[in-house]
């Protein structure tokens, strides 16, 4: 008995003693983790996000160019392509797979996952990671890339740890979710969900299905090496596994993950940059716009302490008024018609038929003059020049050969790898025929189309906007408009066609002016002024502007919206002044809102990444004409649509049709609506001009080369009703294909009251009635 007392006595202390030293290496480890929070916390192991940062955490966001039909036209950025979007736009679908795969305890901890953290440290992560959604997210904002070296990455991971515990605290799980998927890179400039599930399968995030949110969340792991573009096979396993965590968390069946799984692996890619994607030339003037916009309007209040704004890295939101279906229609129009007009260019200067291609009716002096100043306008030249090499060794560089990427319609990128040299290359580019149109609703000035070349990446003169050309005979509805306006002429009132002459001295004339017909003939005949202009009738035009003056039609000129010097001088009747497409399409704007001119509109509002309106527009108009003159030219200018230069939208003869096949792009157009239009063709067909309108539409397009002697020898290709026309046509065919679009198919408005008659049709009949009346009379001896 007392050996069992003895021993009962001597067990005691012992356990005693193991219990002591657990509560002492408990309490030891549970104060050397709040030892370590508190000294990460106090920045012993590097600096700590402030709580304002972790309020506003600091990341580049890209400027967003927004349709008006609510589609991204593109962006502005710098190195961080990002667009957020709020937990409410992310697919049920891509959270799943996001949790299962990642974290699958995400909703039962508070930034650290206990069980995984153990998990990790005794099977030393052979087992899986213990980073939670939080962790990475910290990572990703505040911590950085992980250092090789094992005692950095360990404060790394304990900054990582107290970081995701205060992200916890100031945030709700889907904020936080919201948050990671945000700020992840998928490489390819894919910075954020958003702009991945645009560059890899052409979506919005909302409308990716779960084998394609599998994908996305299988990268980020690490995207650089689960590259669906280069290790197909890698990514598509990844997916799969993704699938897998899904299926084991009870997120999708068995069932679902097995058909899933053999689904092949759909990457639709579709980079975005400045140089490429949906209206490049659009988005290059915008880059303009807003480049001026930020310095004149200062940041009200600034989290950077910076007083301006950046389009690249402030997620400014910018609302245009182009619509993308119709912009895409624009586009396409461009590409159809000059693609195969520029086969027929090449046709026609080969070597053999034009030994100075793509260069008519010049010498060699005058050939190298071009060559010349297209060399010191270069790229090459400016850069080289810039890093101080001497003009000798610039000069040799041009003639030295060496690889390079041109374009070139027939490839399928439309660029072709060859070996030339910088000077050829500049001869090649010249030899392509440049494009630009403009679509503008002329009720609101709202741009809705804008091409201003034929391919941005090798084209980059904006053509709409930059450039300006000579406007032909696009020109001389504004002389018909001011001897209308101040002479209350009609479009049935005639005048002859013969050759005419405005004496020397007259309208500040120096020398008599005795204009051409583009034929070079005289019929003789009496031309009612709806007549004259649907053919581009010279000698008409002559006389009206000796009728009214010039100083009239440029005083009009100048109220709409076509500000640039413009010499008062009879010669300027026949499209002498340079304007661009962006200005004409404006003046057109004006005969279809009843005489009101509204400056074109493209930018509608501006707001900062929190939805703060910071820009909205002002419209820009003047009155004009009357109701009763702009109507009486749309009239005039219907008559350029039924039977004059711009017949062949509508239709022609059997024998025409099968010439205009192989001449225009698209034919026949068979339009059965109200146009009203006019083609204008400048002296050797250097610049061909179709500007056309229907009541909310109104569209101009030009084609030439870059320089005025590169033209087609003949007017049969080279007239604007050849070169132009055809992308009008085209464009125009499409969107009223999408009758969602809304353009309009109808009669122009009549203003309720009109003195001045445009029926001319009844005015013959009339007068057929008048002479039959004399007649009788005069049979009946009165």
């Amino acid at each position: 008995m007392a050996k069992k007392q003895q021993k009962k006595k001597n067990t005691k202390p012992g356990f005693g003693k193991y219990l002591k030293w657990f509560w002492a290496l408990f309490f030891t480890g549970v104060f050397a983790v709040f030892l370590i929070f508190l000294l990460a916390a106090w920045g012993v192991f590097g600096e700590m996000p402030t709580f304002e940062r972790l309020e506003n955490p600091q990341t580049n966001l890209a400027t967003e160019i927004l349709s008006s039909d609510g589609e991204t036209l593109g962006k502005f950025y710098l190195d961080d392509n990002r667009t957020p979007v709020d937990y409410k736009d992310l697919p049920e679908n891509l959270i799943n797979a996001l949790v299962a795969t990642e974290d699958a305890r995400y909703y039962e901890h508070s930034g650290i996952d206990a069980r995984g953290t153990l998990r990790a440290v005794v099977f030393l992560g052979q087992r899986g990671g213990a980073s939670t959604i939080s962790q990475q997210l910290a990572r990703q904002l505040f911590v950085g890339i992980r250092s090789r070296n094992k005692l950095q990455a360990i404060t790394q991971k304990i900054k990582e740890w107290v970081i995701a515990t205060r992200l916890e605290r100031n945030y709700t799980k889907e904020e936080i979710i919201a948050m990671y998927m945000n700020i992840y890179d998928f490489n390819y400039n894919a910075d954020g969900i958003r702009s991945a599930a645009k560059i890899y399968f052409g979506k919005e995030p909302k409308d990716l299905k779960i084998e394609e949110s599998a994908v996305l969340v299988g990268m980020l792991k690490n995207s650089s090496l689960y590259n669906p573009l280069r290790r197909a096979d890698l990514v598509l396993n990844r997916r799969n596994t993704v699938l897998s965590q899904m299926a084991k968390y009870e997120y999708i069946t068995e069932a679902e993950k097995d058909s899933l799984q053999a689904l092949e692996m759909d990457i639709n890619f579709n980079p975005e940059s400045h140089r490429e994607g949906l209206a490049t030339y659009f988005r290059m003037y915008l880059q303009r716009f807003l480049n001026k916009w930020v310095k004149e309007n200062p940041k009200p209040f600034s989290e950077d302490g910076s007083d301006t704004w950046n389009i690249y890295l402030d997620g400014l939101k910018v609302y245009t008024t182009i619509d993308s279906r119709m912009q895409t229609n624009a586009e396409a129009a461009v590409a159809d018609h000059m693609k195969r007009l520029q086969a027929e260019f090449f046709h026609q200067n080969t070597p053999q038929r034009n030994p100075t291609t793509p260069f008519m009716d010049l010498d060699s002096e005058e050939i190298n003059l071009i060559m010349e100043r297209a060399m010191k306008n270069s790229e090459r030249w400016r850069k080289m020049k810039a890093q101080g090499r001497k003009e000798k060794e610039i000069r040799e560089s041009f003639t030295q050969k060496t690889e390079m990427t041109v374009f070139d319609w027939n490839a399928e990128t439309k660029e072709k790898d060859t070996v030339m040299t910088p000077l050829d290359s500049i001869r090649y580019y010249k030899t392509f025929l440049r494009a630009s149109m403009m679509s503008m609703e002329p009720q609101t000035g709202h741009v809705k189309a804008w091409v201003g070349g034929i391919d941005y990446k090798h084209f980059q003169y904006d053509n709409v906007i930059q450039g300006a050309r000579q406007a032909g005979s696009t020109f001389k509805p504004f002389v018909y408009a001011a001897a209308i306006d101040q002479l209350r002429y009609s479009p049935c009132d005639e005048l002859p066609d013969n050759q005419y002459c405005i004496e020397a001295n007259k309208h500040g004339n120096p020398e008599p002016w005795c204009p051409k017909n583009s034929n070079g003939k005289y019929s003789g005949e009496m031309y009612s002024l709806k007549r004259a202009l649907a053919n581009s009738v010279n000698t008409v035009t002559a006389q009206l502007i000796d009728r009214v003056g010039p100083k009239p039609v440029v005083s009009i000129v100048r109220n709409l919206g076509l500000t640039r010097e413009i010499l008062e001088v009879p010669s300027i009747a026949l499209g002498t002044p340079d304007f661009n497409v962006y200005e004409m399409v404006g003046a057109y704007g004006t005969f279809a809102n009843q005489g009101v001119y509204v400056k074109p509109v493209m930018v509608t509002r501006i707001e900062d990444k929190n939805g703060t309106v910071l820009y909205e527009y002002t419209p820009e108009t003047k009155d004009v004409l009357s109701k009763e003159v702009a109507y009486t030219m749309i009239k005039l200018m219907e008559g350029v649509t039924e039977g004059g230069s711009g017949t062949r939208l509508r239709h022609t003869s059997q024998a025409e049709e099968t010439v205009y096949k192989e001449i225009i792009t698209g034919y026949p157009y068979e339009f059965q609506n109200p146009i009203a239009g006019k083609t204008g063709t400048t002296q050797n067909q250097s610049d061909g001009w179709f500007m056309g309108m229907v009541p909310n539409l109104v569209t101009g397009v030009w084609v030439g080369g870059e320089d005025r002697s590169t033209h087609f020898k003949s007017i049969v290709y080279g007239q604007g009703a050849s070169m132009a026309l055809p992308i009008w046509a085209l464009y125009m065919k499409q969107n009223y294909a999408n009758e969602e679009l809304g353009i309009s198919q109808e009669e122009f408005e009549a203003p309720e009251e009109m003195t001045i008659i445009t029926d001319c049709a009844k005015v013959r009949d009339s007068i057929i009635q008048i002479n039959n009346l004399e007649d009788d009379l005069d049979d009946l001896g009165f």
